[in-house]
């Protein structure tokens, strides 16, 4: 059987969406192919990148990517993390069976390590509610 789709999009991916294709990739790799865009793709922030490796999870090249880089390309689930991404995936020309919507604190607003640990833990534990519900 194929690995579902999933895609996260945040804004500037470079944070919660990154988290998130990492976080599903580490947590359920076997049954998912996991990847993430932003409406305005920033570069992966310093911070991202270091609450992802002081919980031990990869991030070698780890990159931030654009929402129209996915254009026409067939999703399961889509998994929006903030309101900006909801706006833009309006107009995406790909399609998704299924979009969820976490709304997630952006980290960034606030700039400390925390900030990024707490968004990594309320994605992991927002996986860790949906990835039971999921039929492979």
């Amino acid at each position: 059987m194929s690995k579902r789709r999933v895609l996260f999009l945040c804004n500037a991916n470079s944070a919660r969406s990154l988290m998130g294709e990492v976080l599903l990739r580490h947590m359920a790799g076997d049954r998912f192919e996991s990847f993430s865009a932003g409406a305005e793709p920033d570069e992966p922030h310093a911070l991202t990148l270091e609450a992802l490796r002081k919980q031990k999870l990869p991030t070698e090249g780890l990159h931030s990517k654009s929402l129209e880089q996915f254009e026409n390309e067939e999703f399961d689930v889509v998994i929006v993390l903030c309101d900006k991404a909801q706006q833009a995936c309006r107009e995406w020309k790909g399609s998704a069976v299924e979009i969820l919507f976490w709304d997630i604190r952006d980290p960034r607003l606030m700039s400390k390590l925390d900030a990024y640990e707490q968004a990594l833990f309320e994605i992991r534990h927002r996986l860790q509610l949906w990835l039971p519900l999921q039929k492979n």
